[in-house]
């Protein structure tokens, strides 16, 4: 029996202190398995049918259920070889994954009775399962019956703990499965647990996919034991220096410059200490993402290839056909299907390393100067880089077009789509099972299902839960309402601010700052963290921008709670923050965690895809969150905001970046050539400008009127004569109504009849006309069905201004 924890036994220099570096884990080695109820490993089953009745007492009926279980297992493995039940066990193939052990009876309450009779042999350590055959066969509460077997107050301390944390009740029984589980497996005490150990087990169950859904997990993918992993880092368990999160142990840390440069086994010893002297230089001028990118593209898409191509290339001396063998393979990726987009940022890293040794040469020629050689890339490789930018601007410009006119449907949905669920969630949760509420002319009937009543009998708070009784969908209202206000303040945010994704999830409660001016106004300020650029910008709110700021601030703070202070994992820089109140934080389990950009992605897909289903405009158009910067940026340029005040905002370095954010719509020039044209004519003498008579405004309207033709109308001059003979169809001063175009339609069909009647006289110069004609009317006809579509106006009737 334990007497002490296991950092006091540390402290002790009983247990020797655990290099822990985010490992995959081993399983833990006891010297002899902890059995309290004494050594039943090969007791006969009558002795051990004893035990079970003495360590689970209860009703007659559930006490027989048990010793009739056990009983089934072990009369089932006493026909196999071996001294001991273990090795009977193993030798029966129950210890193989897929092999349940309620396949061994064929009755369902035979299977019954040997489920819960081989959960009291695995806690009584009669038997030593693998993980796999533990989590063939679902046992239901099997961390409290290996609690009451085992009597250890280590453990019972831990199940105290895990039932004070302040999380769904559901998480607490995880927690208690996945210690008993692991502890079940490697024969071992908790004392003896180390943070190796668990890994182990959390590793072993997410690649065998191995969580239960139900438990907290979901499935395969996924890392069982964080809350389980947060309370032993919270009692002292684990030695000093061990992630305080299991997300913070699992995931993989900055590698080292020589680990960035090994994983692609270079075998030139010689260029491969090339590239890290070359590596270990540059490093102190960029971040970890940046320095990854560049080991990638010279390690491996440079000099990894290029041995690939070559072996046993000397140096860096990379002659004409090996180059052009090398630009070619680096075209592709490996799987030879996809072509490789980032192709110009690796030519300009290759060249950039031989310009960089050439410099280096003169400072440190003993270091430097043996691997000199003429740069393989000639000047042209990178020609044209001014046009794919222009295409690349271009391109933006027009995905900023489309996404402008979609932005007011988008932020509209999710406004009302968190505003009814809230209402529904407020209306509903007070309900009992079975009763309806009418939620904005929709009605719902509240459901309680058996794990509802399971949890609300254990003190939790059961989900809302609620059937639409026009289309029988049941809804979970607590989980639908809390993802709608998610994707409502992430977007709110995003579109107010227009900060980057990785800044909207650094947001924190610190980032909130506030500015009194001279004449005591008080202006909210959000401090927006250094990333991209590396320098810290503070931005005015808005006060739209203000409210979804406060509202996210309030619903973390209800009923008196404080913003949990949590770690973030930073996918660029592979490292953990230090723990911060950040905004953008929910629960999706038993711990904590900051929402991830691919989460936010996500949300954004799901909700244009609903929106195409009534929106044609979303059908082929969906939201990224920098597409929000980009529009945002368009906005306060083209609303007349100093370019330069719109880069400090967005945090831009170089006002050349900034203009290709801005899209320049039509309408923009269209409002600034009158402006021109007022300033010019505002220049001009005022006895230019006589005032109109009434003679002349009628002549004036008179040539309008004189415009209109059965097709459309006439855009000739004011003052002019038609100069075609009012030869409509092929005058190009024709604007054809759109509401005419079946019109045209049938005098093509009289144009073609009376060709055919030409070509039957042999009239030659009638058919030579009428193909005149029937081109102009077609090209016509095509024009008008284009400019239908851009602007969908009358064309035909000329707007007139009242004279002055």
């Amino acid at each position: 029996m334990p007497e002490s924890t296991t950092a006091q036994r540390r402290q002790n220099g009983s247990v020797p202190p655990t290099r822990f570096a985010g490992q995959r884990g081993e399983p833990a080695q006891p010297t002899a398995a902890p059995r309290p109820r004494g050594d039943l490993t090969a007791a006969d089953i009558d002795e051990i049918q004893q035990v079970v009745r003495d360590v689970w007492p209860g009703s007659p009926d559930a006490v027989r259920r048990r010793a009739r279980g056990a009983r089934f297992l072990l009369e089932h493995i006493a026909g196999f070889p071996g001294e001991t039940w273990q090795q009977r066990w193993e030798a029966s193939d129950l210890n193989e994954p897929g092999r349940p052990v309620t396949a061994v009876k064929g009755e369902q309450a035979e299977r019954d009775e040997i489920c819960v009779g081989t959960a009291c042999v695995f806690s009584l350590r009669v038997i030593r399962p693998s993980l796999q055959a533990l989590r063939s066969t679902r046992f239901l509460r099997y961390g409290e019956r290996f609690l009451t077997a085992q009597r250890d107050p280590l453990l019972e301390e831990f199940w105290k703990r895990v039932q004070d944390t302040v999380v769904h009740p559901l998480h607490h029984g995880a927690a208690l499965f996945d210690i008993t589980a692991a502890l079940t497996t490697q024969g071992i005490a908790l004392a003896d647990l180390t943070p190796e150990a668990f890994l182990h087990y959390v590793w072993e169950t997410r690649d065998h996919g191995l969580a239960f859904k139900g438990r907290g997990e979901t499935g395969r993918g996924q890392f069982p034991g964080q809350l389980a992993w947060q309370v032993l880092h919270d009692m002292g368990h684990f030695p000093s220096g061990t992630p305080a999160t299991l997300r913070a142990a699992v995931l993989s840390g900055r590698r080292t410059i020589q680990e960035l440069v090994d994983r692609y086994d270079i075998r030139h010893q010689g260029v491969r200490q090339l590239l890290l002297d070359y590596l270990e230089r540059r490093e102190p001028e960029m971040d970890y993402s940046t320095l990854d990118q560049l080991s990638r593209s010279l390690a491996g898409l440079f000099w990894a290839k290029i041995e690939a191509l070559a072996p046993g290339q000397p140096d860096l001396r990379i002659g004409a056909e090996l180059y052009q063998r090398w630009r070619e393979a680096l075209g592709t990726h490996q799987d030879g299907r996809k072509q490789r987009e980032e192709f110009e940022r690796i030519l300009r890293a290759v060249r950039s390393f031989y310009t960089d040794l050439h410099s280096w040469a003169v400072e440190e020629p003993e270091k430097w100067a043996p691997w000199v050689a003429p740069c393989p890339i000639p000047n042209g490789a990178l020609r044209g880089i001014i046009v794919r930018q222009r295409r690349r601007k271009e391109r933006m410009d027009d995905r900023v077009r489309q996404r402008q006119p979609l932005l007011p449907v988008l932020v509209a949905h999710l406004e009302d789509r968190y505003s009814h669920l809230q209402a529904l969630l407020q209306a509903a949760s007070p309900l009992l099972g079975g009763e309806a509420v009418t939620v904005h002319g929709r009605t719902y009937q509240r459901v309680w299902t058996a794990a509802d009543d399971r949890r609300a009998r254990r003190g939790g708070q059961a989900n809302t839960r609620v059937r639409d009784l026009g289309s029988g969908e049941d809804i979970n209202v607590t989980t639908a309402e809390d993802i709608a206000f998610w994707e409502f303040a992430a977007v709110e945010v995003l579109r107010h601010a227009g900060i980057r994704i990785e800044e909207l999830l650094e947001l924190t409660h610190l980032s909130i700052r506030q500015y009194q001016r001279p004449n005591g106004e008080v202006i909210a300020l959000l401090v927006i963290a250094p990333s991209k650029t590396d320098r810290e910008r503070v931005i005015p709110m808005s006060a739209e921008l203000f409210a979804v700021i406060a509202a996210i601030i309030r619903r973390h703070t209800q009923h008196g709670r404080t913003i949990p202070l949590i770690q973030r994992y930073d996918n660029h820089e592979r490292r953990m923050s230090e723990p911060m109140p950040f905004l953008f934080q929910r629960h999706t389990g038993a711990v904590p965690r900051v929402i991830s950009s691919a989460t936010v992605l996500v949300m954004l897909r799901r909700r244009c895809a609903e929106l195409a289903e009534q929106h044609p405009g979303f059908r082929a158009t969906s939201f990224t969150p920098h597409d929000f910067r980009r529009l945002l940026a368009t906005d306060l340029v083209n609303t007349g905001l100093p370019i330069h005040i719109g880069a400090a905002l967005l945090g831009h370095l170089n006002l050349q970046t900034t203009r290709g954010y801005v899209a320049v719509f039509n309408e923009d020039v269209v409002r600034h050539y009158p402006e021109f044209l007022d300033h010019r004519r505002q220049a001009r003498a005022t006895d230019e400008y006589k005032p109109v008579t009434d003679t002349e405004w009628s002549e004036f309207e008179e040539h309008f009127d004189r415009r209109k033709v059965e097709l459309g109308g006439c855009a000739r001059p004011y003052g002019s004569a038609c100069q075609h003979e009012h030869a409509c169809l092929r005058c190009p001063m024709l604007n054809i109504n759109p509401k005419m175009l079946p019109r045209l339609d049938e005098i093509e069909d009289d144009l073609i009849a009376r060709r055919a009647r030409a070509e039957q006289e042999a009239w030659l110069g009638e058919v030579e006309g009428i193909d005149l004609t029937l081109a102009f009317l077609r090209q016509k006809r095509e024009e008008t069905k284009r400019l239908a579509r851009i602007a969908p106006v009358d064309l035909g009737t000329p707007v007139v201004a009242a004279p002055q």
